[in-house]
Parts: C-alpha cells; sequence; structure tokens
C-alpha cells in the first residue's frame, strides 16, 4: 500500500467513527423503562439527542417528570413536552374513566388489544417526532417500542414501524428532497423485557428513575399488579436483578 493510500484509509476510519458525533436524533421519551434504555443506546451510538415527551391527559403523569430528569442525566442537547390532549377522544383506561386491568395472567396479556392501548398513540407521537426532525434537521429518530413481551399494542409492531418509516420518506420535504432518507430506529423490537435490562444496565440507566406504572397513586407509588408493572417485574426477576423502585403490592 502506497503511504498516501494509507492515510486516507486512515482518515476514513476517523470519519466513520466520529459520524454521529454532529448527527441529531430525535428520542421519544416516555419516562419509563423501554424509552430510558433507547435513550442510552442513542447516547451509545455517539448522536446528539434531542427528546421528546408528550402530555397528553395520561393518567400516569408523573412519567413525565421522570423523563425530564432521564433525559437530563444522560446529556440530551434539549428536552420538548408537547401538550395533546387525548381525554377528549377517550377510548382507553389511561385516558379515560374505565379502570385499568390488574392481576391479568401472561395469557391474558398476549390475548386481544387490552383496553390500555390508546388509539393511534404512537402515529400521533411519530408524526410530531418527524415535523421535530425536519425542523432540527435531523435524520434519525429512536422508538422504545419492542414487539417479543407483547402487550397486544397494534403499534409496537415490525411491520407497522417499516410502514411509517415508508409513509415519512414520502410525505416529508426532508424525505423528497433530502440526500438522506429518514430513519426510525427500534433498538429494542427484538428484545425481551430482560434483555432490555441487562442492555439498560451495561449503559449505566438508573432505572429507579424510570416509572412503568398505568395506575399509580397520587404520590407516583407503582401499583405492582397493572400488565406493565406484572412486565417490569418478570423482566427483573428474569434478568436476576432486584427492581429499585418501589410498589404499593407485588
Amino acid at each position: 500500500m502506497q503511504i498516501w493510500q494509507y492515510i486516507i484509509t486512515l482518515c476514513n476510519v476517523k470519519i466513520d467513527c466520529t459520524t454521529n458525533m454532529t448527527q441529531k436524533a430525535i428520542i421519544l421519551l416516555s419516562g419509563g423503562l423501554d424509552s430510558a434504555t433507547t435513550l442510552a443506546i442513542a447516547k451509545e451510538q455517539k448522536f446528539q439527542m434531542v427528546t421528546l415527551s408528550f402530555d397528553y391527559g395520561q393518567r400516569h403523569r408523573i412519567e413525565l417528570d421522570r423523563a425530564r430528569e432521564i433525559s437530563k442525566l444522560l446529556g440530551a442537547l434539549e428536552h420538548k413536552v408537547v401538550n395533546i390532549d387525548l381525554r377528549q377522544f377517550g377510548g382507553s383506561a389511561l385516558t379515560d374513566s374505565m379502570d385499568v386491568p390488574v392481576h391479568r395472567s401472561d395469557s391474558e396479556m398476549s390475548g386481544e388489544i387490552p383496553i390500555t392501548y390508546v388509539p393511534a398513540r404512537n402515529t400521533i407521537f411519530l408524526s410530531y417526532a418527524l415535523a421535530l426532525a425536519e425542523v432540527r434537521q435531523a435524520h434519525d429518530i429512536f422508538i422504545g417500542v419492542t414487539a417479543v413481551d407483547y402487550s397486544g399494542y397494534p403499534d409496537c409492531r415490525p411491520e407497522y414501524i417499516i410502514a411509517y418509516e415508508k409513509m415519512a420518506n414520502l410525505a416529508t420535504k426532508a424525505g423528497v428532497e433530502g440526500e438522506k432518507r429518514l430513519k426510525i430506529h427500534t433498538p429494542l423490537i427484538d428484545l425481551t423485557k430482560a434483555r432490555i435490562i441487562q442492555k439498560g444496565l451495561q449503559l449505566g440507566v438508573d432505572y429507579g428513575l424510570t416509572h412503568s406504572c398505568y395506575n399509580p397513586d397520587d404520590k407516583g407509588t407503582a401499583c405492582g399488579v397493572c400488565d406493565s408493572c406484572r412486565l417490569r417485574l418478570k423482566g427483573f426477576k428474569e434478568a436476576g436483578v432486584n427492581d429499585p423502585v418501589e410498589y404499593r403490592q407485588v
């Protein structure tokens, strides 16, 4: 190899290793276990992170406080909270007066779509993330959906993400005129809850800051018996570590 070829090779390696240092990514951050891990993964990949959360009328609004803390701790450039009152539509135990299901078995949770499903929530959230990505000139969006420990939500499936990414590149100025296509990253899509937790711990995620419960009390204490709590507790048990958050009952 000629010396000039060797120098070019070294330069290319350096450029490849630092590419993401100047690339912004929009991270959907709920304040829960999955989204916190997703944020840590984006950080590991050297993206400049802009976090996006939503106050949509959810009964577990404490997750917004946790999202702010997690965003700051993991070094996001900016954290935005968008207000959308989905209580106007209802149709979910998270935004309506219906009771949150509790004490359900694994088979019950993996059955029909549960009433904690918020109609079109991920489609709405991704649309806001897409708009913010265009304004911030970001080509990457991260969302912490998983299709393994399946909650029954149709907007957490790989085929949904593939379809949305295709639409996003057809429906935006950046997608039509830009030199680089928009990418929706789903780093947890094939991971069990236990593997997500193990990955997050490797990256230094403080799960004591996260909130997953659908039905917390006025102090924000997790119930321990809703679907989300049960899936979380199962994940920690299978990962062989203790869940650091407090529960009213287990």
